[in-house]
């Protein structure tokens, strides 16, 4: 059974579950056993998301150990558990593949069978397992291995900026002492960046003479290939990722990560402006009103089911005055936005604070007065504040301020990891791309809109982000309700109706027997 190639491998796997090989797999695996076998051995395979490219990798390992069990492979992922899955997944195959199920090891030596890494049965005695799991930023010195895989290394949080990028590669170049003479590395993953490890290019811009991955071997499969001449679409796996399937995923992930993740075209961030023409407008007020029992809160006639509001906060002071507010230039910003029952987002107010330091109040009372007056007068049940910074001590001042107005909302603390640029393009980037966000006049006459036309994800200036920063809050939780259950029994009733609904019943009793 060892000398079998491996798309037969593959190929008897898939018949244990009654399953056929779809086209592309047959494809890969007819590369991955040619390539690995050449004088390179440098190999790069980029699939689309959901092609299956992992599990036959998966499968790749095991068939490797099927033809020699002495090998030793290490697989390397963004962190450990990746890692593992990969792993525990090549173990499943050993245990259950007809060509492999002699290379477990017995009962009495389990502990070589481990989640993270394991050793079959082999004639060689090794100081290294037969397969092991790594994070990239694990300690990999002191390993061997013949063969290297690093599947998904390339993930949004570690390429984000230019330091953690430079960061990944130093690492990656370690498995050179890793890699033993004639032994061969396999990249698995698709684009998270304009400076992605798998571009065919060199970004000259950033001292770049030849890509990272020079001389490698490449096999890229995008979900469709189109003819330039006549448009037409070729689907790489019709039966699961067709028009109507691919479409809806352009729709809800947005034009750029699309590109990346299912074209497999790095994109460049800075690319992915805001277009405020895709921008809508509307005028009008929500309106508010309770029937048999139950509030409805409407819009223009469209009846809204959800709401979210988040506060940015900073100091709210004039941006010419000396201080906190001139050092910092970042200003106090509250979004406000509705979702509607026609499956349209409505940002309704973007509020910046202002303070008057004449006034005897506190900077922060006179703020988380504005506030509480927003969220009554809109009815919104709740809000989340972040409090990176100065936010800190604010959640508490606010419900506070509510309790003393009798406002029935929560207060939802929030802190963000995820860098500023990336947060606000993967927020806009679907909503604007699909036109389903649409802003309320007042909001066009904010510095919201300039703050669309010159935001540049890589440059960003002082105060030149604060409403985008806020808004891409609100669309991050969107949809967001709130059980009030326990709020007093005289406070109105809940516009999303999820609030419990009695049936009115005039039914007589009265002559029924007990």
């Amino acid at each position: 059974m060892t000398g079998d190639s491996f798309p037969d491998f593959v190929q008897r796997w898939n018949s244990l579950s009654e399953l056929g090989t779809p086209k592309h797999h047959r494809d890969i695996a007819r590369w991955l056993e040619a390539h690995s076998g050449n004088d390179n051995r440098r190999m790069l395979l980029m699939a689309f998301r959901g092609s299956g490219k992992s599990t036959l990798v998966g499968l790749f390992a095991a068939w490797l150990l099927c033809r020699d069990p002495n090998r030793r492979l290490l697989v390397l992922a963004a962190d450990l558990r990746l890692a593992m899955k990969m792993v525990r997944n090549v173990k499943r195959i050993l245990e259950r593949h007809p060509d492999t199920r002699h290379l477990k090891p017995p009962a009495k030596d389990r502990d070589q069978w481990g989640n993270e890494r394991f050793t079959v049965v082999r004639p060689m005695e090794l100081r290294d397992p037969s397969m092991a799991a790594s994070g990239v930023e694990g300690n990999i010195t002191g390993n061997r291995a013949d063969v290297v895989i690093c599947d998904d290394v390339e993930v949004p949080r570690n390429t984000d900026t230019a330091a953690k990028r430079a960061a990944l590669r130093d690492r990656l170049a370690e498995l050179e002492y890793v890699l033993v003479p004639g032994g061969a590395q396999l990249y698995v993953g698709t684009p998270h960046s304009h400076y992605t490890l798998y571009a065919d290019a060199a970004r000259e811009e950033v001292g770049e003479t030849a890509p990272f991955l020079d001389g490698f071997d490449r096999f890229v499969l995008p979900v469709y290939t189109e003819d330039p001449a006549t448009g037409k679409r070729r689907y790489a796996w019709k039966e699961r990722f067709g028009e109507a399937h691919v479409n809806r995923i352009r729709k809800t992930t947005g034009p750029a990560k699309f590109t990346s993740q299912m074209l497999l075209q790095p994109v460049n961030q800075a690319d992915g402006f805001l277009d405020v023409d895709k921008l809508g407008r509307y005028d009008g007020e929500p309106e508010y009103r309770e029937a048999l029992g139950r509030a409805v809160l409407t819009l223009n006639g469209v009846r809204l089911l959800s709401a979210s509001c988040w506060w940015d906060p900073a100091f709210a002071r004039p941006r010419g005055e000396e201080g906190a507010a001139r050092r910092t230039g970042d200003g106090s910003v509250v979004a406000v936005l509705f979702g509607g029952e026609d499956h349209r987002l409505y940002l309704h107010r973007v509020l910046y604070l202002r303070v008057d330091p004449a006034k005897p109040d506190s900077e922060a009372d006179q703020q988380c007065q504005q506030v509480a007056d927003l969220l009554a007068g809109l009815h919104l049940p709740a809000i989340h504040v972040e409090i990176n910074g100065i936010g800190r001590f604010l959640p508490g001042l606010l419900r506070e301020r509510l309790r003393k107005d009798g406002v029935p909302a929560g207060v939802v603390e929030h802190t963000s990891h995820t860098p500023k640029a990336r947060r606000i393009v993967e927020a806009f980037d679907a909503r604007l791309a699909d036109r389903r966000l649409i802003a309320h006049a007042q909001v066009w006459g904010t510095p919201f809109i300039r703050e669309m036309r010159e935001w540049r994800p890589a440059g960003r200036k002082p105060g030149h982000d604060d409403g985008l920063d806020a808004v891409a809050g609100c669309l991050s939780v969107e949809p967001q309700r709130f059980d009030r259950s326990g709020q007093a029994p005289d406070r109105r009733h809940d516009w999303r109706g999820t609030g419990a609904v009695v049936a009115p019943s005039d039914w007589d009793v009265s002559g029924w027997d007990a």
